[in-house]
């Protein structure tokens, strides 16, 4: 082996030639700049109207009205602007947290870094499931099986032998059996090694091909393009009133000019532009919101899923526990020891850790070859074998759950060591039932202590070793018990699934009692017992489903058995979130209404199945996910049922005095000045509420209860027609005895304030109404009551709003009406809480 195949660059090498090539990365999908998104809004039906109602204005010679509307224009835009802005910046956030990561060698050191900032002639550490980063060259390892349909079309797997030559062809091509050379995009389905990166970024060859390949798809959900489809309509809907609220206007009062201010208020006061803007900003924001919380967001139609999940089906390694393997127990014929750090071990003990090691990687993945590694730097060795790498290697494989590598030893001699499942290791040795029978005895009593059990193994063979490990015989050398620590945070976050509804079912490749004795430290519910991996796909459907209702343990769950394991919850009505982290996990990330794949130990297989992935992979992180989403969908609703509620108001005050013989009350400046405070508020206040303090109290939503249906449409209409029918008898009442203009200014004024009050009682459900998540929402009210006072005061102002100053008598009943016709759902609902 070369110095550097043992070293790699060294960082200042390795920066110079990032320098010189360029970054590892393909062409982006174009992000929506600041002028796009511009262009987007300005054809927008609202800002059209809003443009013709100033046009009308200064065509008439009203300066001030046309200014006013073309200054209401622009902020209006410019609100949308800022949140669509916002809102990018949010997913462009994300897409820089789903940069895919590699292991390289440099400076003889092993490090996980950007793909991006892979160079060629950078060692690559490569492994079962990991999507390939750049083109390269297998130089050791194993003998890999990729992939490479992706340039191929072909999905059969290739075999891919580490290189034999050093230096690779020119124009090496894909889809070749027997040759070394990898290709950036290609998957490892089988085997792990070392690659000397040859190209990069466009100049390999899934670059020279113009592929793409997006890390996070933003797609818009359902929900959004029904709200779409919905504005669209109804913005169509509003030119038809447009124009026939002008013609009646006109052919009735003779006033043309009048008539088609009124049908563009009309119009104006119909279209809920703020629906899609709502939607993305909470989906965009809520993907970040998620992020902070270490649960990277893949697909953000799943947010609308996340709080309403009832199953939480778990891996216990590395999800429960730590992920970090120490070796606990070793046992030989010879005696059982107890591991203790930094004491050296040899004898029989120690010829049993070092076949462990000789049968674990040599730059180790897996936690428990890590562990043996670390472990055996304290075994006396006997030096018996020569080389630093393995000539041959099996890996785990179903019809043999152990891993075998070949050394050589002195002379023409060479060595096997195998390790893995107990079973699989007592099958290689080619044990008597009765030496099994007593082995499995002392299997079940690790396995009872909470310990992950591995048999391990030995062959010495002259000559060549057999081209399949079990023609060998080996020789067995003892047993090793590993520990898992259970994560500190898992006893908490399981208690607050368990309040919150959620059931959590822990799965497990380990031994049955190494399970439960897992979960019970956990405090999962261990009374039904455990169900094995065989059970799960054996027992039929109808019996499965019955059983999934009170067992929260698996174990020896094969991957593969995990999709008939979602199946069977889907189909009994739950709402599954399953964890997922190696090649064989996608089928049941796929079928899982959310599938959450590990950041740290999934493999990109996983992750591109998935759509949420752990960034820590976390049980605890999945706990909070769902803590969010719930959240998330509960603002959510409550910001559309604002919407929705405060355009029954402003739509019914533009139409009702028409149609009632009154002066019209509303005019596109008034509606206008409405718009700019709705839009902020829906957008900023809504989304900033935190979780209210039963939300993780209560059981999870009907799996068929929509995000806005009937009852949040009736709640809205309720507010929305109460709000109409105060400010309209304020309207009504104050034009007998007053002005035009005072009833114009108590009415305004009353809808404005109530607007306000409205979205402060449907936003601040709970907590109290000063406090610092709160600020946006009273920077915008006292904006808005400034302006309003500004208004109603000031000559110049007044004229062009059309209004003049109540006198205090209505100052009164504005105040009063307002603050009544705005909050009480919110006094009726407290009342409501005291009775019962």
């Amino acid at each position: 082996m070369t110095v550097e195949l043992v070293s790699g660059l060294d960082e200042a090498e390795a920066a110079a030639r990032l320098a010189a090539v360029g970054p590892n990365e393909l062409p982006r999908m174009r992000e929506r700049s600041f002028f796009r998104i511009i262009g987007e809004t300005l054809r927008e039906p609202m800002f059209l109207l809003l443009v013709g109602a100033a046009i009308v204005y200064l065509a008439l010679g009203d300066l001030g009205e046309g200014l006013f509307l073309t200054a209401g224009a622009l902020a209006s835009v410019g609100l949308v602007v800022m949140q669509e802005a916002r809102s990018e910046h949010a997913l462009s956030a994300l897409r820089d947290l789903s940069q895919p990561l590699a292991r390289v060698l440099r400076s003889g050191e092993e490090r996980q870094i950007a793909a991006r900032d892979l160079v060629p002639d950078d060692l690559l550490l490569i492994g079962e499931g990991e999507r390939l980063p750049a083109d390269a060259r297998l130089i050791a390892g194993e003998v890999l099986a990729v992939d490479e349909s992706a340039l191929t079309g072909e999905s059969a797997p290739v075999i891919k032998p580490p290189a034999i030559d050093s230096e690779p062809p020119d124009n090496p091509a894909p889809g070749v059996d027997g040759a070394p050379d990898l290709f950036a995009g290609t998957l490892v389905v089988r085997g792990q090694g070392v690659a000397r990166i040859t190209r990069t970024g466009p100049r390999s060859a899934l670059g020279q091909i113009g592929a793409s390949l997006a890390a996070i798809e933003h797609q818009p959900t359902p929900l959004q393009k029904t709200a779409g489809h919905l504005v669209g309509w109804l913005g169509a809907l509003a030119i038809g009133f447009c124009v026939l609220v002008a013609a009646a206007y006109g052919w009735l009062r003779d006033d043309w000019v009048g008539g088609v201010l009124a049908g563009i208020t009309v119009a104006i006061s119909l279209i809920p532009e703020e629906f899609p803007m709502v939607l993305a900003v909470f989906l965009a924001l809520g993907a970040w919101r998620l992020a902070t919380h270490h649960v990277l967001t893949r697909r953000s139609a799943v947010i609308e899923t996340l709080g309403g999940t009832t199953v939480l089906c778990v891996d216990k390694t590395g999800t429960l526990t730590e992920n970090q393997m120490r070796v606990a127990r070793l046992w030989t014929e010879a005696g059982d020891i107890l591991v203790e750090e930094g004491r050296p071990i040899d004898g029989p003990a120690g010829a049993l850790l070092e076949r462990a090691a000789l049968a674990s990687a040599v730059r180790p993945i897996d936690p428990m070859d890590r562990a043996v590694r670390h472990l055996s730097a304290h075994a006396v060795a006997d030096g018996e074998v020569t080389g630093v790498e393995p000539e041959r290697a099996w890996p785990l494989r179903p019809d043999l759950l152990a891993v075998v590598q070949v050394w050589r030893g002195a002379g023409e001699q060479r060595i096997a060591a195998a390790k893995g499942a107990p079973e699989a290791i007592f099958e290689l040795c080619r044990l008597p039932a009765a030496e099994i029978a007593r082995l499995h005895a002392v299997v079940e009593d690790f396995a009872r202590q909470g310990l992950r059990v591995l048999g391990v193994a030995s062959a010495r063979v002259d000559g060549d070793f057999a081209d399949d490990p079990r023609s060998e015989v080996f020789a067995f050398a003892g047993l090793i018990g590993f520990v898992d620590p259970l994560r500190r945070d898992v006893p908490a976050a399981l208690a607050e699934a368990r309040a919150a509804g959620v059931a959590v079912i822990m799965i497990t490749g380990d031994h049955p009692a190494t399970a439960l004795a897992t979960a019970r430290a956990a405090g999962l519910d261990v009374s039904a017992g455990v169900l094995l991996g065989s059970e799960i796909e054996n027992l039929p459907f109808a019996t499965l489903c019955e059983r999934l209702r009170s067992v929260r343990v698996f174990a020896r769950v094969a991957p593969a058995q995990k999709l008939r394991l979602v199946e069977a919850l889907k189909a009994d009505g739950e709402v599954v979130a399953m964890t997922g982290d190696g090649v064989n996990d996608a089928p049941a990330l796929e079928a899982a209404h959310i599938g959450v794949a590990m950041g740290k130990k999934g493999t990109d297989v996983a992750r591109e199945a998935a759509d949420l992935v752990l960034l820590d992979d976390s049980f605890a992180s999945i706990v909070g996910g769902v803590r969010l989403g719930r959240r998330i969908f509960t603002n959510l609703r409550r910001a559309l049922t604002y919407v929705t509620a405060i355009h029954v108001p402003i739509a019914g005050l533009a139409l009702a005095p028409i149609l009632l013989g009154l002066p019209p009350l509303l005019f596109p400046m008034h509606v206008v000045l409405m718009e700019l405070a709705i839009d902020p508020i829906c957008a900023l206040v809504f989304e900033a509420e935190p979780s209210d303090a039963l939300a993780m109290k209560r059981p999870p939503r009907r799996p068929d209860e929509p995000l806005f249906g009937p009852a949040q449409v009736g709640q809205a209409l309720l507010q929305g027609l109460v709000v109409l029918a105060a400010v309209l008898g304020v309207y009504v009442w104050a034009l007998h005895g007053h002005t035009e203009a005072q009833a114009r200014g108590a009415a305004f004024g009353t809808l404005v304030l109530a607007n306000l009050i409205l979205a402060l009682a449907d936003a601040a459900a709970s907590g109290k109404l000063l406090a610092p998540h709160r600020r946006a929402f009273w920077t915008i009210a006292l904006t808005i009551t400034a302006l309003l006072a500004a208004i109603v005061s000031l000559p110049p102002l007044a004229a062009v709003f059309k209004v003049a100053t109540p006198d205090p008598l209505l100052l009164v009943v504005v105040l009063t009406t307002a603050l009544v016709s705005g909050s009480w759902t919110t006094i009726a609902l407290r009342l409501r809480s005291e009775r019962y």
